[in-house]
């Protein structure tokens, strides 16, 4: 790569964007809906430009109406076209659950895989900034738990592109978690390191596949999404204490790359997982019975895990900060299991 080819930084809002417009230029199948995405350009900037590039036919403002415009969405998938539709906050999701589960994620296989319904849709997750217990929930372990859906979470904005075109490709319904946190809006702040290289063609990164952002020795660090993030800073502490960290992206959570998980796992013998979704019930749980089941012979401590308690998220930022995951807790759970 040139240097001016690597200069090409974006954020994952801006990466998003650019993705959709893309896959709207390439396919008229393609169209977006959702609340305030049009001409505001999204709460969240996903949409940003792409009302006046492509007009209200295939930006469409909808009411504030999760289970009517998400089940709008369902039916032009299930009648060939390919909806992205943005449920604002992953909180809300609890309104039109119907739609998602008994609809969009069951028809391909109540079909018997002729009538597939490929949409995405795309949420906000995360909290960190005193938005309290409605606002603030990443509840991606939900969507993986039922089956029929694809669960994607990316940690940078090379991925949030290729993952969004990926998943507007893929004949099932997928779940597009974004974390607030990582999002690059200035109301926000973001963690500097989701800001990457972004190539200006379209390209996918496959559903599915995780990455090894950091190569170890010692232990295994896996998450996904902000957490990853939290896991890079925790094994940099770690290297200056003697402790080489392996840190992995799962990407996404269905489909989940075991391999690439047990393959790092039988070479450091030890597993963190780290996750800013509640604890009981959820990811690290399966990623750690994952590694049980069947790497039991290379662990030579227990698994530990860090993520947020079973409480909701709290309001108060003190609070707040305790229950969120954080550098010091994965350097305390990596010690555990030294």
């Amino acid at each position: 790569m040139t240097k001016t080819t690597n200069a090409r930084k974006l954020t994952i809002s801006k990466a998003m964007a650019e993705a959709l417009g893309e896959a709207m230029d390439s396919d008229e199948r393609v169209f977006l809906m959702g609340e305030d995405i049009g001409k505001l350009g999204g709460a969240f900037g996903n949409t940003a430009g792409l009302y006046d590039r492509f007009g209200a036919k295939r930006v469409r403002d909808t009411p504030i109406s999760e289970t009517g415009f998400i089940g709008a969405a369902v039916g032009a998938a299930a009648c060939g076209m390919r909806p992205v539709v943005e449920l604002m906050f992953v909180d809300f999701f609890g309104v039109c659950m119907d739609a998602i589960y008994n609809l969009a994620a069951k028809n391909a296989y109540f079909s018997g895989g002729a009538q597939p319904v490929p949409m995405v849709l795309m949420s906000a997750i995360g909290g960190g900034y005193g938005d309290a217990g409605q606002h603030s929930q990443t509840l991606y372990g939900t969507f993986a738990h039922l089956p029929g859906m694809k669960v994607v979470a990316p940690s940078n904005a090379y991925d949030a592109k290729g993952l969004m075109h990926a998943a507007i490709k893929d004949d099932n319904p997928v779940i597009y978690l974004f974390h607030k946190a990582l999002h690059g809006l200035a109301w926000l702040g973001t963690t500097p390191g989701s800001i990457t290289h972004t190539p200006a063609e379209p390209y996918e990164v496959p559903l599915g596949k995780a990455a090894v952002l950091r190569e170890g020795s010692d232990v295994t660090i896996v998450g996904l999404s902000w957490p990853v993030h939290l896991a890079l800073a925790a094994a940099e502490d770690l290297a200056g204490q003697g402790v080489s960290a392996e840190v992995i992206d799962l990407r996404s959570l269905v489909p989940l790359d075991k391999e690439c998980v047990l393959n790092s796992v039988r070479k450091t013998g030890r597993l963190v997982v780290v996750d800013d979704d509640y604890q009981s019930f959820g990811v690290t749980g399966e990623i750690i019975a994952i590694a049980a089941n069947e790497a039991f012979g290379s662990l030579k401590a227990a698994p530990q895990r860090v993520a947020h308690p079973d409480i909701p998220v709290p309001f108060a930022r003190p609070m707040e900060q305790f229950a969120l995951p954080n550098k010091d807790k994965i350097v305390a759970s990596v010690h555990a299991t030294l």
